[in-house]
């Protein structure tokens, strides 16, 4: 049994004329420890899919199945690192991290949440920082918050909504080595959203593109077998690194090609009749005729 599933998933918004099915049929498999990255184009529905399994939203149709069990909510199992950091403003990194820590143990002492805190703000390595509000820090900073405050859940998968779109490209590199550092102690089960294929080469097991919605779907598995651990400087020599990397660039322009064909051929043109000369002076007809503005 895969430690995650999605079972011919669709979700739709709106309704009546303004519904739109923003994913459809959608079949997805995770085993337990492994790190898969769903790459695809923005707005193709990829923020809708980790939602689903976040328990922020629920599918119109299929199942969402965590250890064979429907998600029926947000839950401490799976912590979340979202795309805009997501921290309290008037807390410092201490309490920011401290809100998931009282969540997920509130029976623990002052000094047991305490050692939790510093171990998870150590592991981002913010100690420095730990007394600081997030208007003091950098957007790398702020994101490595986030990311001690998901791993303070315990959680058993995590999850990542481009966390790191907002990044410069030396944080970004920087914050992706560490996350893939933090995810090799222990292995969690995690799930990356990111429309950067690099990014999913370099942090992944494997790459799964979504197609362009509406009505997305999920493309062919790509396998990433490049060692670990893996620094873009160098993988970036490989041949294997540079054969999967156009392979994944290759389907996701061939679809997004399609994708645009077929929005085309969706359009009617209007029907437009050409007006004879001299019918027309300053868009009103001859005074014989019924006025008409044109």
């Amino acid at each position: 049994m895969a430690y995650l599933e999605l079972k011919n998933v669709s979700k739709s918004f709106g309704s009546g004329k303004d519904k739109v099915e923003v994913l459809s049929n959608i079949n997805l498999s995770i085993e337990e420890g492994e790190f898969v990255a769903i790459v695809g184009f923005t707005g193709s529905g990829k923020t809708t899919l980790i939602n689903l399994i976040n328990g922020l939203e629920f599918p119109d149709e299929g199942e969402v199945l965590l250890q064979g069990k429907p998600i029926t909510g947000p839950g401490p199992d799976r912590g979340v690192v979202f795309q805009n950091y997501s921290l309290l403003p008037w807390l410092t990194v201490r309490q920011n991290v401290k809100l998931a820590v009282d969540e997920v143990y509130p029976s623990k002492s002052k000094e047991e949440k305490d050692t939790l805190i510093e171990k998870y703000v150590e592991m981002v390595h913010l100690t420095h920082a730990i007394d600081k509000k997030p208007a003091e820090l950098s957007g790398g900073m702020r994101q490595r918050v986030s990311v001690a405050r998901a791993l303070a859940m315990s959680p058993k998968m995590l999850l990542m909504d481009e966390p790191l779109s907002a990044l410069d490209a030396l944080t970004r590199g920087t914050l992706q080595e560490e996350i893939v550092n933090i995810w090799s102690e222990d292995k969690k089960t995690c799930l990356l959203i990111t429309n950067d294929v690099d990014e999913g080469v370099v942090m992944a097991d494997r790459i799964i593109p979504l197609n362009p919605g509406p009505q997305a779907s999920l493309g062919p598995d790509f396998k990433v077998n490049l060692p670990r651990p893996r620094v873009i400087a160098e993988i970036n020599k490989l041949d294997e690194y540079k054969h999967l990397r156009n392979e994944v660039l290759e389907y996701l322009i061939e679809v997004g090609l399609s994708r645009k064909s077929e929005e085309s051929n969706q359009y009617e043109l209007p029907d437009l009749k050409p007006v004879m000369p001299g019918r027309i002076k300053w868009g009103i007809r001859k005074k014989s005729e019924k006025q008409k503005f044109f």
